[in-house]
């Protein structure tokens, strides 16, 4: 950035150098060709109009150059905030960064997109306000001194105005940017459940708030526009009144013969040059606040401490046995604490299911034995050794995770399978355990079918089934698995939970989280799960 700042200054100063140059030369011709009659001929102006020719061109090229530096310097960067605020989210505590997933998802798409204008426009017209009204001032001064009095006292008034603007102004891009991550995370969930609701026959139920939310934003989008274009008239006649002022007086001047005629006219011509940056300042503010507002969360974001999960440099065991103890584990919600004060042995050799109601912790304690989640009291232990102590690569190598949401990959069936590294099972077994083998039947091009990002091109049993037969393929010692029987029938969840059971059996530590009677009746252990909600809380989901 500081290499398009130094670009920035320095086409500044050639864009002042040739607006001067130009007025004074367009003054020179028009007065000599006014006055002198034997000076109207075009071959006696050649040089001072080909000097002329070069400085609108010049001027032409340094504005094209601001342009593409502002474009390029803004896209990188962007990109680079954008890079480190998602760095920054993949180190945070994931059940904040999942509440918030709409603020989210608005700073680092449009929020942040936000701040090219700022950039690309509004950061090159500070700089050209800064170094070409004074420099434009002084060349009026050398040619009428009341006119460069005249711009003096006038020229304060723009910037007054545009602070009382401002001021009226002040919170408008922050609720503007409030408003929409609201409506982009209400939006995300019902998308995220909308498969649900169809199966509900519940789809239009969030018609209503929907359509409240984005009428909410469309009244903070056109208020903020509305005062942007009010300004913007506001400093436009300001600048045009003041350059009126100065145009009366050197006509007046030039009617009573008080002053030269070339003298009047490079004034005339220079006075608008004085205000023109700082209206575009004005103009471009309220095109840049909003992607300041973006960058100020973003900046935020940045400066909050980061999860103190360990990455790498910890102990590594030996050898896995595979025995995971929770010892009072409790961590903080937005809402209480889900889980709280949870003891359980998860033993290898036994399926172990965590039950509960809704928001109790199920999903979160799954977390907390990954290492993504640190608790906010108790201790995770993995054979008698604290979690925190373990090197957590070597850990996660030895985790086969299934979330609530699995996760697909835009790529072929076969990419999305060996997604969790190696692939020690015997595929054809583990398909044939989940039912994908049907599944793959069915596909145009068996496992090099490729997929959109999500799972899209398979129904949501079809994706289940993928991330079941990903699990189990891994073949990794602890498997960890939220709700590893949903969108499956009867048939297929029988399957599933039997395969599962010979894996356990066979010495691996299978834990699920689950509340239908089946996965119960299929568990050897199972362990309840409490969360303690704040006063006035409704728990309404995990």
């Amino acid at each position: 950035m500081q290499w398009y700042l130094a670009v920035t200054v320095a086409l500044s100063v050639v864009t002042c150098i040739a607006v001067i140059a130009a007025a004074l030369l367009i003054a020179d011709i028009l007065a000599g060709v006014i006055t002198d009659p034997a000076k109207r001929e075009i071959g006696i102006w050649r040089t001072e109009l080909v000097i002329l020719t070069i400085a609108v061109a010049v001027r032409v090229v340094a504005a094209g150059a601001q342009a593409r530096f502002g474009d390029r310097a803004a896209a990188r960067t962007i990109a680079e905030l954008q890079s480190r605020v998602l760095t920054a989210a993949a180190r945070r505590n994931p059940r904040d960064v999942d509440s918030a997933k709409g603020d989210w998802a608005t700073l680092l798409t449009k929020g942040l997109a936000d701040l090219l204008p700022y950039l690309a426009g509004y950061l090159p017209a500070l700089m050209l306000s800064v170094i070409v009204p004074p420099t434009v001032l002084v060349a009026i001064l050398t040619q009428d001194v009341v006119s460069a009095a005249i711009v003096a006292v006038t020229l304060p008034l723009i910037p007054v105005f545009m602070v009382l603007i401002g001021l009226l102004t002040r919170g408008k891009a922050d609720a503007t940017l409030a408003s929409m991550s609201t409506l982009t995370a209400q939006l995300l969930d019902l998308l995220t459940g909308l498969p649900t609701l169809r199966a509900l026959g519940r789809e239009q139920g969030p018609r209503e708030r929907v359509t409240e939310l984005g009428d909410a934003h469309r009244r903070t989008a056109m208020s903020a526009l509305r005062i942007a274009f009010l300004s913007s008239m506001v400093l436009e006649l300001l600048a045009t009144l003041c350059v009126a002022l100065v145009a009366v007086s050197i006509g007046l001047r030039l009617v009573y013969g008080e002053m030269a005629l070339q003298a009047g006219i490079a004034a005339l011509i220079l006075a608008p040059e004085v205000y023109q940056p700082l209206r575009a300042v004005g103009e471009r503010f309220h095109a840049a606040e909003d992607g300041m507002a973006a960058a100020r969360a973003a900046f935020e974001v940045l400066d909050e401490p980061e999860h103190a999960a360990k990455a790498h440099g910890g102990a590594i065991p030996a050898r896995l046995e595979g025995r995971i103890e929770l010892r009072g584990i409790g961590i903080r919600s937005r809402d209480g604490w889900a889980p709280e004060s949870l003891d359980a042995v998860l033993a290898p050799g036994r399926v172990t299911v965590l039950t509960g109601p809704n928001g109790a912790g199920k999903s979160t304690a799954l977390l907390a034995i990954l290492g993504l989640v640190e608790p906010d009291t108790g201790r995770v232990s993995v054979d008698g050794t604290d979690l925190a102590a373990l090197d957590a690569q070597w850990w996660c190598r030895h985790v086969a995770w299934l979330p609530a949401r699995p996760v697909l990959l835009a790529g072929t069936v076969r990419e999305n399978v060996e997604l969790l590294g190696s692939r020690d099972g015997d595929l054809e077994s583990c398909c044939t355990a989940t039912g994908f083998d049907a599944v793959l039947a069915d596909l145009p091009q068996g496992w090099a079918t490729r997929l959109g990002t999500g799972g899209i091109g398979l129904s949501l049993g079809q994706r289940q089934r993928l991330a079941l037969t990903r699990v189990l393929v891994a073949n990794k010692p602890v498997l960890l698995l939220d709700e590893p029987t949903a969108h499956l029938d009867a048939v297929s969840a029988a399957r599933v939970l039997a395969a599962l059971q010979a894996r356990a059996h066979a010495g691996a530590t299978v834990v699920l989280v689950a509340h239908d009677e089946r996965t119960l009746t299929a568990a050897d252990a199972v362990i309840g799960v409490h969360g303690r909600a704040a006063v006035g809380w409704r728990a309404d989901g995990e």
